[in-house]
């Protein structure tokens, strides 16, 4: 697919791309050069409050269980292993 830089270096991406996606107004994206080539990656954001309870959750789920699973220490490490697994 071809698109067009338009001004303000804006661009539009095609509905199939945001269809497949599952993409809405508002979305936010990382984006990158990697060797040359230009990269955007969907993100969610959260507000870091909302972060360390999920971490306090998680650790609480960890020490109550006795199911054997991967356990991470902190969230950073649980997203760095989801985005891995998801290559």
């Amino acid at each position: 697919m071809i698109i067009e830089l338009r001004k303000k270096s804006q661009i539009t991406l095609p509905k199939e791309i945001v269809k497949e996606l599952n993409l809405l107004e508002g979305d936010k994206f990382e984006i990158n050069v990697v060797n040359g080539l230009i990269t955007l990656e969907p993100v969610a954001i959260y507000p870091k409050e909302y972060l360390m309870k999920l971490e306090e959750e998680i650790n609480v789920l960890k020490e109550e269980s006795n199911i054997k699973y991967e356990a991470f220490d902190n969230i950073d490490d649980l997203m760095k292993n989801l985005k891995e697994k998801g290559k």
